[in-house]
């Protein structure tokens, strides 16, 4: 899977962008897959569930990559 997200804000936490991308079905279940490693961030594992993902940023994971970009304007 492969996506981009636009964010209308400043940042989106992490574990919010997996359940809103449909990586995970719940936040919790987001929170589970995030503390066990299967995250990476810009090409580093993350394991902080509430890492504050801004536009420019990938977050990647085994079958999925989900691009971060801003609003236009």
């Amino acid at each position: 899977m492969n996506e981009t997200f636009e964010l209308e804000t400043d940042y989106i936490p992490l574990c919010d962008l997996l359940k809103y991308c449909a990586v995970t079905d719940t936040g919790g279940q987001a929170k589970h897959f995030i503390a066990e490693g299967n995250v990476m961030v810009d090409g580093e594992v993350e394991l902080r569930k509430t890492c504050k993902i801004r536009a420019g940023q990938v977050v990647t994971g085994d079958g999925f990559e989900i691009r971060v970009v801003g609003t236009e304007g």
